[in-house]
C-alpha cells in the first residue's frame, strides 16, 4: 500500500467535489467541480460576483465550505487546515507589501513568519530577490517600487516557504502592458523551474489566453464551461477570441497601472466590487 506522501504526490494538485458557500440566503458558490493536475496554470474566469474570490478563500482555509469537499496538495482544506496552510502560497487582491520596508525587510519578515531556519533566510531572500528581478531593488523603500515591481515582491514572498501550490487573486490587477507581461514571464518560470501549480482569478482574457493550460468559466457561482483556452474557443466558433467565450458563457461583457499607492487604490476597489 503506498503511503500517505506518494499519494499526496500523485493526487490533484487541487480538486473540488460539490464545494458550496453560502452566505444566508445567497449562494456565492454553487456545487463546484473543478480537478487540476500539478504543475499546471488554471484559470478562474467570471465576471464581478461570479464566485472567483469565495472559492480561492475556501481553498486557502479562509473561509469555510457550507458543503462539499476540497483537497489542495492531497489535504482536505476542513479535516487539514494546517497542513493547506504549509503546502500553499497565496497572492491575494489586498496589498501586502509594507510600503515603509524595503524589499529584503518584506522578504525577512515573510520568511520569519514562515519559520524558515534563520541560517537559511539570508540565501532565500537574496535568491527570492534574484529570480523575480528585484536584485538591485531589494535595500530601496517599497514605496519607490513601481506596480509591477510591487507585484513581483509580494510573489517572491508567497514562495518564500516553497509551496506546493500558489493561488493568485488578480495578479496583475492596475499594472501597465509591459508590467504585466513581466510578471506573466515570472509565473511561467515558476512553473517551468519549479513545478509549482498555480491557480489564478482574472478578468483579463489575454492573460488567461497566455498563461493557462486549462479555465474554468463561472458564472453565478456555477462552473459554466471548463477546459484549454484553444478547446472553449472552438466550442463557440472558428474565429472566437476568449473574450467571446466569456460572453457567450458568463452571459456577459468583461467588466474591466501606476506605482505603490496606484496600485492600492486598484486593489481596494476591486476587492469592494467583488
Amino acid at each position: 500500500m503506498a503511503d500517505d506522501s506518494a499519494l499526496q504526490e500523485s493526487a490533484p494538485a487541487v480538486q473540488t467535489t460539490g464545494l458550496t458557500r453560502r452566505f444566508a440566503s445567497i449562494t456565492a458558490v454553487d456545487n463546484l467541480d473543478i480537478s487540476v493536475a500539478p504543475g499546471l496554470i488554471f484559470g478562474l474566469l467570471g465576471p464581478n460576483g461570479a464566485g472567483k474570490t469565495t472559492t480561492i478563500k475556501m481553498l486557502t482555509t479562509m473561509l469555510a465550505p457550507s458543503d462539499g469537499k476540497a483537497w489542495v496538495a492531497g489535504f482536505d482544506v476542513s479535516k487539514n487546515p494546517v497542513q493547506v496552510r504549509r503546502a500553499i502560497g497565496y497572492v491575494s487582491q489586498m496589498l501586502s507589501a509594507d510600503g515603509a520596508l524595503t524589499g529584503y525587510e518584506n522578504l525577512l519578515l515573510f520568511a520569519r513568519i514562515y519559520g524558515i531556519p534563520w541560517r537559511e533566510r539570508k540565501a532565500r531572500i537574496y535568491d527570492a530577490l534574484a529570480f523575480m528581478g528585484l536584485t538591485d531593488a531589494g535595500q530601496v523603500l517599497v514605496r519607490n517600487y513601481s506596480g509591477g515591481m510591487v507585484r513581483r515582491l509580494e510573489i517572491a514572498q508567497s514562495m518564500m516557504h516553497r509551496p506546493r501550490v500558489l493561488f493568485l487573486d488578480e495578479p496583475t490587477l492596475g499594472l501597465d502592458p509591459v508590467a504585466r507581461r513581466a510578471v506573466w514571464e515570472h509565473l511561467g518560470e515558476l512553473r517551468n523551474r519549479f513545478g509549482v501549480t498555480l491557480l489564478m482569478t482574472t478578468h483579463d482574457m489575454e492573460e488567461a489566453d497566455h498563461l493557462c493550460a486549462q479555465i474554468a468559466i463561472m458564472h453565478r457561482g456555477r462552473v459554466a464551461a471548463i477546459g484549454s483556452p484553444a478547446s472553449l474557443k472552438a466550442q463557440v466558433g472558428p474565429k472566437a477570441t476568449l473574450e467571446d467565450v466569456f460572453v457567450h458563457f458568463a452571459g456577459g461583457p468583461l467588466d474591466d497601472g501606476g506605482g505603490y499607492r496606484e496600485s492600492a487604490r486598484v486593489r481596494r476597489t476591486a476587492r469592494r466590487l467583488g
